[in-house]
């Protein structure tokens, strides 16, 4: 058995009962060739610790988020919406960098060398172009009506 294999045998049945062959095997090469042995110690102890100390117990925790729930549930239902947090974008705000997007495309037209790279590629150039504003543009929109569905819905009662 080469060392890769015998690895491979290792790795693939840890935590799992080895079939005797297999084990036999792995056992031997593991007694002749050091660089296995050690990279099996590295590897059990490497298990040991993720099954034992990769996720410490935090006993607080579990009460606290009980009593919150509880809590939570006490509360009587309110129907109001939901206030805006703290760098979350309102409507304005949307469309307001929507408009920001549209100008910057469009004004992409106005640049100093447009005319002559125009001339010069053609269509080659300007199909590119207007592509890469119907995409960014469809993609905004559709980023702001998704996030935003609820409230259109109610806006204009669909």
């Amino acid at each position: 058995m080469n060392c890769d294999k015998a690895m491979e045998a290792v790795c693939e049945y840890s935590g799992e009962p080895m079939p005797l062959y297999t084990r036999l095997r792995a056992a031997l090469h593991l007694f002749f060739c050091q660089s296995c042995t050690r990279e099996f110690e590295r590897f059990e102890k490497s298990r040991v610790i993720l099954a034992n100390d990769f996720f410490p117990s935090s006993p607080g925790l579990e009460g606290s988020i009980m009593n919150l729930l509880a809590a939570e549930d006490a509360l009587p239902e309110q129907n109001a919406e939901m206030p805006v947090v703290p760098g979350e974008l309102s409507t304005r705000g949307w469309v307001i960098a929507g408009c920001i997007i549209f100008i910057s495309l469009v004004s992409t037209f106005f640049g100093f060398n447009f005319n002559t790279i125009a001339h010069d590629a053609g269509t080659s150039f300007l199909l590119p172009m207007g592509i890469t504003i119907g995409i960014v543009l469809t993609s905004y929109g559709a980023l702001f009506i998704g996030s935003h569905l609820k409230e259109l819905s109610e806006r204009f009662g669909l």
